[in-house]
């Protein structure tokens, strides 16, 4: 009997063993591969330009973000030839433009007219729900942006949450996420990000 048990023991550790926990898709390791996807931890940049800008760039949200924080100008100027629609505009920084990206711009670029600025980044706020279907998972999940300076604070709304839903697979190693959808209907991450719809 002893001899029964110790090899029934035995045998569910071995099956135990050859499990790993990436072969179960549960909240929690959803979570940790949706927070560790290298499109989830990317840092959102924002180009600022200055120079030449056309009507329509000078009049985006971001532009008219910076104008009311008073860390940009424009003046309005004749269009070249490669800009549309008039009409255009000189735009330069202000000096609480300047004060404002004045760390966050790199040495190297400081005579440039485009100018990448760090802004924010994603914070996973939690798994919604998960469906599963076969080696295949539609999983729902909240997140923010987080402002990394006070740009990135102008222009993301740290309050406000997001609606997404990405793909997952499952291999012989266990779990993934999809970065990138291809031609099948799986919505990878980047797409999850773009589609995401705000929270009400």
């Amino acid at each position: 009997m002893l001899r029964l048990r110790i090899s029934v023991a035995a045998g569910v550790l071995l099956c135990a063993a050859a499990c790993s926990p990436r072969d179960f898709l549960t909240r929690r390791l959803a979570s940790d591969l949706i927070a560790s996807s290298d499109t989830f931890e990317a840092t959102q940049e924002f180009w600022l330009r200055t120079g030449m800008l056309s009507n329509k760039d000078y009049l985006s949200p971001e532009y008219l973000v910076l104008q009311r924080r008073g860390w940009i100008t424009g003046a309005t100027a004749k269009c070249p030839s490669e800009i549309s629609p008039p009409p255009c505009w000189d735009v330069a920084l202000t000096p609480l433009g300047v004060e404002a990206v004045r760390n966050l711009m790199p040495a190297s670029g400081t005579n440039s007219q485009f100018v990448s600025v760090p802004v924010a980044r994603r914070q996973l706020v939690g798994i919604t729900g998960i469906s599963k279907s076969g080696g295949f998972a539609d999983v729902d999940f909240l997140w923010k942006w987080v402002p990394l300076n006070e740009v990135g604070a102008a222009l993301y709304a740290g309050d406000v949450q997001y609606r997404s839903t990405v793909a997952f697979r499952q291999y012989d190693d266990g779990w993934r996420v999809i970065e990138r959808g291809g031609a099948k209907t799986d919505q990878g991450m980047a797409d999850a990000l773009k589609d995401a719809e705000p929270v009400p």
